[in-house]
């Protein structure tokens, strides 16, 4: 008889001074972006602020991935020798992740608050595992299957709090139940994404991958450019500096932060970081924007990170196997 082991996984060099720093700015910049598009609202559609969120990303991502550190030069040349499966993948996570999730992100916000909105998109990371356990033959280990009740029970609640507040809670016009079922779309299209990504990313680093899908999401929402020009001649110049930052920051630099700590943590735990986004949200939501949320929509909330908490426990496995 013969006791192989398998191998254990390197350890990573650690987050450092500079990584710890990255999730912090990725964390902010996440959170920012729920309130500064309900600031944008009244004078943006859905359409034409995602379209100009993405203009003013793809521009800055396009100088990024021009650096020469950064393999400047070459990425039109990578995406070439992709094979055409993974070529129409790219597509997929641009359609998907840019587009929809960001216009149906920006519909949702006009019919629910910041918070409420930043508490239902942490769906998204159950998704993730569903749509892995299915496509991707990951499994469903029981944490998975406990904690996604427990998060589905936790967005019931969120879409009951929406639904019954009284008129003088809501955010100014519009149905909380519609902005509710919006958000939802928006993580559903965020998880099919990541997925995506996930297979992508094993041939283009995961900028180059950022910018080829922002890309791809713009010329997607090109349409919607009517819009943009009209919506932005009728509002002061705060919108316009709303769009940059929009493009700037939570997009442009908020990804690259995020890839630069993903290279330097276990990936699942540091996933687990973007759980702080709702608490900041809600809290800047409060300060800038005046925003509280429903008490039975935090509760809600809270539930649905407790599922989420729930899912990522990782499943007991054997680390040795014997052979004769």
């Amino acid at each position: 008889m013969v006791a192989t082991q398998q191998q254990a996984p390197v350890a990573p060099q650690g987050l450092g001074r500079a990584g710890l720093l990255a999730v912090v700015v990725t964390v902010l910049a996440w959170a920012s972006a729920f309130v500064v598009i309900r600031f944008v609202a009244p004078w943006l559609s859905p359409g034409a602020l995602s379209l100009g969120r993405l203009l003013v990303a793809t521009v800055a991502l396009s100088a990024m991935t021009s650096l020469p550190r950064l393999g400047g030069g070459t990425r039109l040349a990578r995406l070439r020798a992709l094979p055409q499966r993974v070529r129409w993948l790219v597509v997929l996570v641009g359609l998907a992740w840019f587009a929809l999730y960001n216009v149906a992100l920006n519909a949702g916000e006009q019919h629910v608050d910041a918070g409420t909105a930043s508490m239902i998109i942490q769906i998204a990371p159950l998704l993730v595992a569903v749509l892995a356990g299915t496509l991707l033959r990951e499994g469903f280990p029981t944490p998975l299957v406990v904690g996604l009740a427990i998060a589905l029970a936790g967005t019931v609640l969120i879409g009951v709090a929406s639904g019954t507040a009284d008129a003088g809670e809501r955010p100014a016009g519009g149905s909380p139940g519609l902005g509710v079922a919006l958000v939802l779309v928006s993580a559903v299209a965020y998880a099919g994404a990541l997925v995506a990504q996930k297979v992508v990313l094993r041939h283009l680093s995961g900028l180059v991958v950022t910018w080829a899908a922002c890309a791809v999401g713009t010329v997607a929402l090109l349409p919607f450019a009517g819009e943009l020009v009209r919506g932005l001649a009728a509002a002061p110049a705060v919108v316009w500096w709303a769009v940059a930052y929009l493009g700037l920051v939570p997009t442009a630099l908020a990804f690259s932060t995020w890839a630069y700590a993903m290279g330097r943590s276990d990936a699942g735990r540091l996933a687990t970081t973007t759980y702080a986004v709702p608490p900041v949200a809600i809290a800047l939501g409060w300060l800038l924007l005046g925003e509280v949320p429903l008490l039975l929509a935090v509760v809600g909330g809270v539930v649905c990170l407790v599922g989420v908490a729930v899912a990522r426990r990782p499943a007991r496995r054997r680390t040795s196997v014997a052979t004769g």
